[in-house]
């Protein structure tokens, strides 16, 4: 199951993210061909193989990505919180 992002988690996302759009993109690629190369892989590739602009592709999944990691996060710390 997905977590629920909040309107906290995507003001938080959005905030950083639309300081330098392109900056930001930027990170994410090389952030996430460490952390999970497989989805930048896939990214990268569905981004390639559409008439869509490339970058808003990329941009749009990437944001995507970390608004879900960034609740899964967030619910993570709670699960642990309630188990202390």
């Amino acid at each position: 199951m997905l977590p629920i992002i909040s309107e906290e988690h995507a003001s938080l996302v959005f905030a950083e993210i639309f300081q330098d759009v392109h900056s930001w993109r930027k990170k994410m690629i090389h952030y996430l061909k460490e952390e999970n190369p497989e989805i930048n892989s896939a990214i990268i590739e569905a981004a390639n193989n559409t008439e869509l602009d490339h970058k808003a592709v990329a941009l749009g999944a990437y944001m995507t990505y970390m608004l879900l990691e960034s609740a899964s996060q967030d619910e993570s710390d709670i699960d642990y919180d309630e188990i202390l």
